[in-house]
């Protein structure tokens, strides 16, 4: 009982304002879902780190200053440019660069670049550059940043350039857009393999039952690289970069749709048997639309959860694939496609960013994972 002081200021148990009691009593579960995910600052954070990546990745043709192919023959393995405020003589002014002036080692032939403090070159938003067509409808050549100088006379490079002079930032910009979308594609495909085989298995039972988790068994004990390097180069050498991109993901989906569906199993086993499944069977309802209306929606939350958590998974399979030449190749740009410049030692001792796009996958795979963490507690939004 609350404390007749208490009574006064509207004060109910344990401190807290009736207003904040009745909306907790009268809120819907994805209320209580979004009210604990708030406060999981970290998967906040990642939660809008991802977002920033998904529209690099839907914009990429705007957001790199160049195109991905284009070659920079003055400034191979040229170091990353670096954006300043602050000039020779002390001024301030808006973000510039220096002209690269590049030099050649006269023992070592080693090319050495180095900040021509006499050229600073502003660097200018919305501007013009190389031509493109957005999503491939809107042709256009505005950049979100860039220089606006001639190409054979500077270049801007956040990222630095790889062996062939071309700008790692616009190719990894690109990158994104395969390397994060294969990883939601492949999680729905594995999510509706394991929804569907899942809750025959655990709905049904029986023979039904056996067959599936002993498929699921066969699958799970043959190690995955010797699996994906076989369903790979089961892929034909002359196949276009879209049915590859395709392939791949169909054979990360095959391989990872079993996980969601021991999930689903368990819960239909528990679930079957609930007194509103109960109910939904006595009114004549569908089989079909138990599952689907009563069944499913009453552990969607941990759905989503599990989602989250498999989609760095993916991302990381196809970056392996592609890392070791079995999945994507040139001139398919992805994250996995560019990392394997890391193979030539030389450029990694000269040059070591070109190892830029692992870090894209670590960013990407951390904000997913700590997301997931967030997600899955804020599931069960009635835990203390």
């Amino acid at each position: 009982m609350a404390s007749e002081a208490e009574e006064i200021r509207g004060v109910g148990p344990e401190g807290v304002p009736r207003s904040e009691e009745e909306k907790i009593y009268v809120a819907t579960q994805w209320q209580l879902m979004w009210w604990k995910f708030r406060r999981h600052k970290m998967a906040m954070f990642c939660g809008v780190v991802i977002l920033v990546l998904y529209i690099i990745a839907l914009f990429c043709e705007f957001v790199a200053p160049y195109n991905p192919e284009s070659f920079f023959t003055k400034y191979k393995l040229s170091p990353p440019s670096a954006i300043r405020i602050r000039d020779a003589s002390g001024k301030f002014r808006s973000p510039f660069v220096y002209k690269i002036v590049r030099d050649r080692d006269p023992e070592t032939l080693k090319s050495i670049y180095r900040d021509d403090t006499e050229s600073p070159y502003a660097v200018r938003f919305f501007a013009k550059g190389d031509t493109y067509k957005l999503w491939g409808l809107f042709e256009t050549s505005v950049h979100f940043f860039g220089l606006e100088v001639p190409r054979e006379e500077q270049g801007i490079f956040l990222f630095g350039t790889d062996r062939m002079g071309r700008d790692m930032f616009s190719r990894i910009c690109y990158g994104a857009r395969i390397s994060l979308s294969i990883g939601l594609v492949g999680v729905f495909l594995s999510l509706t393999f394991g929804i569907i085989l899942g809750g025959i298995s655990g709905y049904y039972g029986g023979p039904v039952d056996n067959l599936i988790q002993r498929t699921i068994e066969f699958i799970r004990s043959i190690p995955s690289i010797p699996l994906w390097m076989g369903l790979s180069a089961a892929l034909p050498a002359d196949w276009p970069v879209i049915r590859v991109y395709f392939g791949i993901t169909v054979i990360l989906s095959l391989i990872s749709w079993t996980g969601m569906a021991r999930v689903v199993r368990g819960r239909f086993l528990a679930l079957r048997e609930e007194d509103f499944v109960m109910a939904a069977r006595l009114v004549g309802a569908s089989e079909l639309r138990i599952i689907l209306r009563h069944m499913v929606p009453s552990f969607l939350s941990h759905i989503i959860a599990s989602l989250t958590l498999s989609i760095p998974g993916m991302i990381l399979s196809e970056t392996a694939l592609s890392f070791i030449g079995l999945g994507l190749r040139a001139p398919a740009i992805s994250w996995g496609v560019l990392l394997q410049e890391g193979q030539n030692l030389r450029s990694v001792v000269l040059a070591p960013w070109v190892l830029l796009p692992g870090l894209a996958v670590v960013i990407a795979v951390l904000s997913f994972n700590f997301l997931g963490d967030g997600l899955r507690d804020a599931a069960d939004p009635y835990a203390r």
